[in-house]
């Protein structure tokens, strides 16, 4: 390797612990046609990282894990045009093939080739990054990096769920467990935006502070035994959005009011529930399952962010070193928002 021209990345060698994630020099990459190169100033710590660190099949390593991140444009590959070398931007984390019938109909995460930054290939935990030149989104003035890292995935991700898919309807009341995640605070600004009646879970008194902070109508503590009996005795809701999987799953089922909505975007305490099938076709409730989101997704929760309707939801920022520990505080349930790493 000519290490006049590495730049350090975070990488695993092989699935684990966090202590697999290594800081590493790789070489840096020249765009090629349609292409830009980011210096990244802030990579995004998402749920999805720890998954792929940890389990999931089919990784080849070493990887560089991370699918969201900001920064300013260093160099611009042949062809490429309405950018230029300064310019700041975010990431949009999907890449698609932009050439069949999903991605002219604008609906990106359905192609076939569809890959995700950070899974399906090499992702943002780095000091360089090379990519499509059509993933590059102009970030708002008034965002630090780090606002603009914590943005991209779970935004468009819980407005794909809960707008595109699940057709949510102001007025309808809105379940959202776990709603201290990443996702989860961006799912409670967005229904409260649409003029929808949230109830929040979370489990601790900072995490139930931030929900209320954000606009949710009531917040229960999941933690308590008894916690599904509030939720009966606030309403039944019209929607619930459960992302946490077998942990809850049958709550969710039994909770929902019939004829209601049930929207899922992940698992993370297992993708293999009980399901009582009598609730889904007896109570004639209906499972609509989203993944990640479009670029015109991104966009609209852009305009929300613009209209002072959305906003980043920072945890904390860490150095790019402490990846490890980013991961440690995701998998020990200690983080209210987001975890950005800071590149220097």
């Amino acid at each position: 390797m000519d290490y006049d021209a590495a730049v350090r990345a975070i990488r695993f060698h092989r699935q684990g612990s966090p202590d697999v994630l290594q800081l590493d020099d790789v070489d840096s990459e020249d765009p090629g046609p349609g292409e830009v190169r980011l210096a990244v100033r802030a990579a995004g710590v998402n749920h999805l990282d720890v998954w792929v660190r940890r389990e999931l099949p089919r990784i080849p390593v070493p990887r560089i894990p991370g699918a969201d991140a900001a920064g300013v444009i260093d160099a611009v590959g042949p062809g490429v045009q309405g950018l230029a070398i300064g310019d700041r931007v975010l990431i949009d984390p999907g890449l698609s093939c932009g050439a069949c019938r999903r991605c002219f109909e604008g609906d990106a995460s359905l192609c076939e080739r569809y890959r995700i930054l950070g899974e399906s290939c090499n992702g943002t935990y780095r000091e360089q990054l090379v990519v499509p030149a059509r993933n590059c989104v102009a970030m708002p003035a008034d965002w630090t990096f780090a606002q603009a890292a914590a943005f991209p995935l779970v935004a468009l991700t819980a407005w794909r769920m809960l707008v595109t898919r699940g057709r949510l309807v102001a007025g309808e009341r809105v379940l959202i467990l776990g709603a201290a995640a990443g996702v989860g605070v961006m799912a409670i600004q967005i229904c409260k935006a649409a003029g929808c009646h949230v109830t929040a879970t979370a489990s601790t008194g900072r995490k139930r502070q931030l929900c209320r902070d954000l606009g949710a109508d009531e917040v229960v503590d999941y933690s308590q035994d008894g916690w599904t009996k509030i939720v009966r005795s606030i309403g039944r809701p019209d929607v619930t959005v459960d992302y946490v999987g077998k942990a809850t799953w049958r709550d969710s089922l039994k909770l929902t009011r019939s004829g209601g909505r049930i929207l899922t975007c992940g698992a993370t305490t297992g993708h293999d529930p009980s399901a009582e099938l009598t609730h889904v076709f007896f109570r004639q409730l209906s499972v609509i399952g989203s993944t990640m989101g479009s670029r015109a997704d991104l966009q609209a929760c852009l305009d929300l962010a613009e209209r002072g309707l959305l906003r980043p939801v920072l945890d904390r920022t860490l150095p790019l070193e402490q990846a490890a520990r980013a991961h440690r505080l995701i998998e020990d349930r200690q983080v209210a928002g987001k975890i950005v790493l800071e590149v220097s």
